[in-house]
């Protein structure tokens, strides 16, 4: 359950349902793994807000009767003006209580720390207060926290798309790994590193930041003032549990670099 971050936006991928892969899909991969009667469903959409993610997806991921849920939800109402990370974490907390109730084994995923991240890094104390609310949620319900904010990994601007807003593949890779971990369970990822990137002039950061700007940042804000989503029109990739196979996907080494973020 969740928005862009889950359906696996900024990780392309033409042979996965809806065109994108991302960590969650990873993450499926690995747990098929000898497993004959895995099944895998994908309700996230992307620019849903918690409110909707919960009113959309909830009841359909409770009706597959699964045994692990995954949600990640409210990043999106954190970046918009006056969100109120407290009241997010109210309606967040009876979902969970829910979920819970059913038998399933609950995943909540916290958000990064964006700290260096351009425009994003505004909101950065309301996510750490959502973060802090997360954990209080998990110690009452007994779901598991995966733990973005301590990923450090995750400051190297290779580990984001190009929009700056999304997590690259080699971003994703990396969280699905740290997803793993959390749940405590085999599999064969392996860690990888980002390039290390040649030093760039402050003339051609400041250049990439207004391209950045033009193609993405302004859209988005456009999108706001219009009350548009970018998931308008969209459905889940993979609204019924199915199987999932361990394909020869492509390698991380060789993707495209993209743009540094600003000091």
């Amino acid at each position: 359950m969740g928005d862009s971050f889950t359906e696996g936006i900024g990780d392309p991928e033409p042979t996965s349902p809806g065109g994108y892969r991302g960590w969650a899909d990873r993450v499926a991969e690995e747990l098929s793994s000898g497993c004959q009667d895995f099944g895998y469903a994908n309700l996230a959409i992307r620019g849903r807000l918690l409110g909707q993610i919960l009113g959309e997806q909830l009841q359909p991921a409770l009706a597959l009767k699964p045994d692990l849920i995954s949600i990640s939800a409210g990043g999106n109402d954190l970046i918009r003006p006056g969100s109120d990370p407290d009241a997010l974490a109210q309606q967040l907390d009876v979902a969970v209580e829910e979920m819970t109730a059913t038998g399933a084994t609950v995943l909540l995923l916290n958000g990064p720390d964006i700290r260096d991240t351009p425009v994003l890094s505004m909101v950065r104390g309301r996510i750490a207060i959502y973060n802090e609310n997360l954990r209080t949620i998990a110690s009452r319900h007994n779901a598991i926290v995966a733990d973005m904010w301590s990923l450090r990994q995750l400051s190297d601007s290779q580990m984001w798309a190009g929009d700056r807003l999304h997590f690259s593949p080699l971003g994703h890779h990396t969280i699905a790994l740290m997803v793993l971990a959390a749940l405590n369970v085999q599999h064969s990822l392996e860690p990888l590193e980002p390039t290390p990137l040649p030093q760039q002039k402050w003339q051609v950061a400041r250049a990439e930041d207004f391209v950045w700007a033009k193609e993405f940042l302004f859209p988005w804000v456009l999108r706001r003032l219009r009350h548009q989503s970018s998931g308008d029109g969209i459905s889940a990739k993979r609204p019924t549990p199915g199987p999932v196979l361990k394909n020869n996907h492509r390698t991380l080494s060789g993707q495209p670099t993209f743009p540094s973020l600003p000091d």
